[in-house]
């Protein structure tokens, strides 16, 4: 079965082919457009990215930074091995204590801009020590740590919307009894 050939005298995009389409993707590419709609005569096209149109409200659309200690994680079987060392990081971040969002609102790493952040990762937080704002409605709300113990990750970012119950911080609860 021989396949039809298509003819050199249709018009551009009266009978637009694939390679025209592929054409117009790439335009729409590298002009970084996110629709395209053509109309010419009975022939209409319409091109639209599958982003395009969809709106993410909520901050969880894009996953939030973790700043890690290097080597901090780290266990003398994850040195050795190269397979163990995805499950040992996953066994040291079960380890952590996570403090989380009590409300949802603007999360502040300093009591004013410009300051020095109430913590880092590598700081010891005592329990009751502030970790950071969380500005809701214009109120200022202090979370405070709920353990004793070294701060091992920041889940947010200064400025950045947080939701009820969101990871903020990632303690290392200190072994004294």
């Amino acid at each position: 079965m021989k396949r039809k050939k298509p003819s050199k005298s249709s018009p551009s995009f009266g009978n637009p082919e694939i390679q025209q389409i592929e054409q117009l993707f790439q335009f729409m590419t590298e002009h970084n457009l996110e629709e395209f709609e053509y109309t010419r005569g009975d022939l209409s096209i319409r091109l639209r990215k599958p982003s395009a149109g969809v709106v993410v409200p909520s901050p969880r659309g894009v996953p939030a930074p973790e700043i890690i200690v290097p080597g901090s994680l780290e266990t003398p079987q994850a040195s050795s091995g190269g397979a163990s060392a995805p499950a040992a990081e996953a066994r040291s971040s079960e380890d952590l204590h996570l403090v989380k969002s009590p409300i949802v609102g603007t999360f502040y790493d300093s009591p004013s801009p410009g300051t020095e952040a109430f913590v880092k990762v590598g700081t010891y937080a005592e329990a009751g020590k502030v970790l950071c704002i969380v500005e809701a409605m214009k109120l200022m709300n202090e979370i405070e740590s709920d353990v004793s113990g070294e701060v091992m990750r920041i889940f947010v970012e200064n400025g950045q919307p947080v939701e009820y119950g969101q990871p903020l911080f990632g303690i290392r609860p200190s072994r004294k009894k």
